[in-house]
């Protein structure tokens, strides 16, 4: 199903959160203290915060409060994917998916209530699990109608001939959506080669004549099956009251019977593979790819956890033998290496991205050879304990955080039970290089490949036949009855949020440094936080290129004292995390660390930033990178509308940092990069005189001060910074019609440029006629395009303006299948022109600010976007109290002033549209 729009970038910059407190955490009483319980409900197991609860009718629960975020989310697994389905039904367990959302008669439309209500809303199928999850400001109420409407699905959903007939061009939109990527097809290609019985080699979307034949009877037949509560998991995460939720749950789901039926047998084992197996994709565009896919296990038994780190030091970049003999070799722009986790045997698979001009044969083998001769071998316990302390350090950032824990215990359920969660980290903790060495040497083997060549060879040898799992001994190391540590709740109101943000200006010698800080208790310590440097202006950035992009991408490949691995290796010893991202005169970067840790961060950001080194050969391998990027966009129907769009009618020269470039000038741009151009632009421009930073998390703000003093002692000032301008200019309305050959999946692109700044008293009633015509999936163009028309897979329409100048803009995106491209293009048109013509009700305004205020709320719940508004609201001299002002104004909304916004602002006539299709599609 598609993602539904978390709208933070639609609804400007609004969203935000927080909580509160430098209380060091204690046992929260929520996950220690067991609520009364209902009847029929009884309790499993504690594992450190996660409780287990089972009801008569076998339905699995698992709960697990979190007061640290003011959200919840609710997952309802059920253990059926596309392994479970039979012959002539491939694709069954994914368009069931996608019907659910289609409503039952107590609910006919829930993807439009969720958006009506404010839920981050969604669905995945994978072989393994179906899962519908949700995540949302902390609500009772919106908790309560969830489950309910979790309850009535597992019962009551439509399955209707009209809906799967409204929904197949959608499903067949997503198939095509996958055919237009080389990676994607090849994946598949190579999966179904390896699995010559077992059901994993087989598409989860389905084969396109089942999905497109399948009977309405048969997959009522597979949904009453499967969709049982003795098949399903229920899953809480975040924050909610475990006594009521409980009472709630035994409600809703209580009364559901056991079913009597017993769930199909599954007898195929896949035989172990003898002989090296391979495939070749010819298609047009992209670049060269190689893969070599091994069966491994199942996730469940000890051999996986040992295949799957030993994968991830093979392929890691950039100490990995992979990496070492394929892109610093020259032979690949980038590599990459994973085991699939699934319930029965699975496969891990590496790869690599050709480097334009190389041999792909050549790639392939020496791919093959790093895998099966020399790459193993070359593993030592540096690079164990690398890729255990990032894994462990991602683990704990996933149990901090209740919507990835929820994803990550479905994803364990999927896997064959939920404690593998825990079991996993115990694993991972216990690994010896020996271990991983030998699982590897095992199953490793060119008798167990299939890749993408054929390649004879002289001496097969067979792996293992997977053993079944045994979890015992990793369930008596369990503790159990384990809680989680306190988190109190935190006043995520905007006024709240100011009162909390200590703001100040740092005063230096080498110039000021504006701070917004924002100290409170958070799980695990956590600390987010922006640092935005400014330098220079759009004259002194003229004939510049790409220096100021790539001076900023080279900053974490090598510092003074520090190669790229120590670099990285540093990152992961103080489990943090770092990114840089420049825009025209402005470089960010972005923070993820904890109160411990902070200080020593902020030491590493200033180190890099002030004592770059360029290094030659990670520049050449930079410059590789993007012109496969480059090279792959060049085709893609996405970026042939966005550039075109972007390219028309703008008003900067080439040598403007503001230019939009066409596809051979950015390549052109990559080739004259140079080390010596990147120190002379990093020494002329990088600089203190215009820094500001935001901190949102568990920190010390008087800590913090004191290591900006000290971080930026003797820095050089940099050239006075002026914000680059980004006037309204006038567009000509033009229609671009781009050939886009050999893509199944076409893509819409329209833009209308308008002239108003977001203090124009018109904006929040604008905000909201955009949210109403495509911002969510109770929208006009939602429900015209994607529901009742079934043209897209996603269709939307976004609008912003700017707090600097009047200018702004308003756009509309759609993708479709090829052969649907002219259709798609009138039915927009026709959708715009009836909600012009008709207006929106009352009702429907009070509708939309609701939604709206809802996901604003959500907003402010995450301490990452929380600390980006405030660094932008420093840029401006703004606070909360401005998300608070343009609150009041949209709850005063009545519908005559969106409807007299919407009409005198939003002219389809006046739209650029861009349509990139393949001229001759497929039927």
């Amino acid at each position: 199903m598609p993602r539904l729009k978390l709208l933070l970038s639609a609804i400007v910059s609004l969203c935000l959160l927080a909580t509160p407190g430098l209380t060091r955490p204690a046992y929260a009483e929520s996950a220690t203290a067991d609520p009364a319980l209902p009847a029929g409900v009884h309790r499993v197991v504690m594992i450190e915060g996660v409780t287990e609860y089972r009801l008569d009718n076998g339905l699995q629960v698992l709960l697990a409060p979190d007061d640290s975020r003011a959200q919840t989310t609710v997952n309802m697994s059920y253990r059926v994917g596309s392994r479970n389905e039979g012959p002539g039904e491939t694709g069954m367990a994914h368009l069931l998916e996608h019907l659910l959302f289609r409503g039952s008669p107590a609910y006919p439309d829930a993807l439009a209530e969720f958006a009506r209500r404010g839920l981050a809303a969604n669905g995945s199928t994978t072989a393994d699990l179906t899962n519908y999850y949700a995540t949302f400001a902390s609500d009772p109420e919106t908790l309560r109608w969830y489950l309910a409407w979790q309850a009535d699905a597992m019962l009551n959903a439509r399955i209707a001939r009209a809906d799967l007939d409204a929904e197949m061009p959608v499903v067949r939109n997503e198939m095509e959506r996958g055919e237009n990527s080389p990676f994607s097809m090849l994946m598949q290609q190579v999966a179904s080669a390896a699995y010559v019985w077992h059901p994993y080699g087989r598409s989860v979307i389905g084969a396109r004549s089942d999905v497109e034949h399948v009977g309405i009877e048969p997959l009522r037949a597979f949904y009453h099956r499967y969709y049982q509560p003795d098949n399903a998991t229920l899953i809480v995460t975040g924050r909610f009251d475990a006594g009521q939720t409980l009472q709630w749950i035994a409600r809703d789901f209580g009364p559901i019977a056991r079913p009597d039926r017993a769930l199909p047998p599954e007898y195929t084992v896949e035989p172990v593979q003898q002989g090296a197996r391979s495939v070749t994709l010819r298609r047009i565009g992209g670049s060269p790819i190689a893969l070599a896919q091994y069966h491994l296990p199942a996730a469940a038994s000890d051999a996986y956890t040992a295949l799957s780190i030993g994968a991830a030091m093979l392929a890691d970049t950039p100490a990995g033998p992979l990496y070492q003999s394929l892109v610093a070799k020259g032979l690949a722009s980038s590599v990459f290496g994973f085991a699939r986790a699934m319930k029965q045997p699975g496969y891990a698979v590496f790869g690599a991205q050709i480097q334009p001009g190389a041999n792909p044969r050549a790639a392939l083998s020496a791919l093959e050879h790093g895998l099966e001769t020399d790459g193993v071998g070359q593993l030592d316990q540096a690079a164990l304990d690398r890729i255990r302390t990032a894994w462990l350090n991602d683990w704990k950032q996933t149990y901090n955080q209740s919507g990835a824990l929820a994803q990550a215990l479905s994803d364990a359920v999927a896997w064959g039970d939920w404690r593998l969660f825990f079991i996993e980290r115990l694993r991972v903790q216990a690994l010896t290089l020996d271990t991983v060495r030998a699982q590897l040497g095992a199953w490793l083997l060119a008798s167990n490949r299939t890749s993408g060549l054929y390649l004879p060879t002289a001496d097969p040898k067979d792996a293992p036949l997977p053993a079944p799992a045994d979890l015992e001994p990793w369930v008596r190391q369990l503790g159990t009855g384990t809680g989680r540590p306190a988190v109190a709740a935190f006043d995520t109101h905007p006024l709240a949020l100011d009162a909390a943000t200590r703001r100040s200006i740092l005063t230096l010698p080498n110039g000021p440094v504006a701070l917004a800080l924002l100290p409170k208790e958070t799980a695990g310590g956590q600390v987010h936080a922006v640092l935005r440097m400014g330098f220079g202006d759009a004259e002194g950035l003229r004939g510049q290129g790409m220096a100021p992009f790539a001076t900023g991408a080279m900053l974490l490949r090598g510092a003074a004292d520090m190669s790229r691995q120590q670099i990285e290796d540093r990152l992961n010893a103080l489990d943090s995390e770092l990114s840089f991202s420049t825009d025209g005169n402005v470089l960010d970067v972005s923070i993820r660390s904890d109160r411990a840790r902070l200080p020593e961060v902020l030491d590493l950001v200033f180190h890099l930033l002030r004592a770059p080194t360029f290094p030659e050969d990670e520049l050449e391998r930079l410059k590789r990178s993007l012109r496969t990027h480059v090279e792959n966009e060049a085709s893609s129907p996405a970026y042939l509308v966005r550039n075109t769009l972007q390219r028309h009618d703008q008003p900067w020269k080439p040598d403007d940092v503001r230019y939009t470039p066409t596809t051979d000038e950015i390549l052109d741009q990559i080739k004259r990069l140079n080390g010596d151009l990147l120190r002379k632009f990093h020494e002329q421009f990088y600089g203190a005189g215009h820094l500001s930073l935001a901190v949102v998390g568990d920190f010390d703000p008087d800590a913090v001060e004191q290591r900006l003093r000290a971080d930026l002692a003797g820095w050089r000032a940099a050239p006075s910074y002026e914000r680059l301008p980004d006037p309204w200019y006038a567009m000509r309305p033009e229609t671009f019609r781009i050939p886009a050959p050999g893509k199944a999946n076409a893509e819409y692109r329209a833009v209308l440029p308008l002239k108003l700044r977001d203090t124009d008293p018109r904006w929040p009633a604008l905000m909201l006629a955009n949210y109403l015509i495509g911002g969510s999936e109770d929208s006009r163009l939602w429900q015209g395009i994607r529901v009742r028309g079934g043209l897209s897979y996603g269709v939307g329409s976004a609008v912003n303006a700017s707090p600097f100048e009047d200018s702004g803009a308003w756009t509309l995106f759609a993708s479709t299948a090829a052969r649907n491209a002219g259709k798609l293009m009138d039915a927009m048109r026709t959708v715009l022109d009836e909600t012009l013509r008709t207006g929106f009700t009352q009702a429907e305004v009070d509708q939309g600010v609701r939604s709206l205020l809802n996901y604003l709320e959500l907003g402010r719940s995450d301490d990452a976007y929380l600390a980006g508004r405030w660094i932008d609201y420093l840029d401006t001299d703004r606070g909360f109290a401005w998300q608070q002002r343009v609150i009041d104004q949209l709850r005063g909304l009545k519908a005559e002033q969106v409807n007299g916004t919407m009409r005198d602002l939003l002219k389809p006539g006046a739209l650029s549209i861009a349509v990139a299709a393949d001229p001759d599609p497929k039927p």
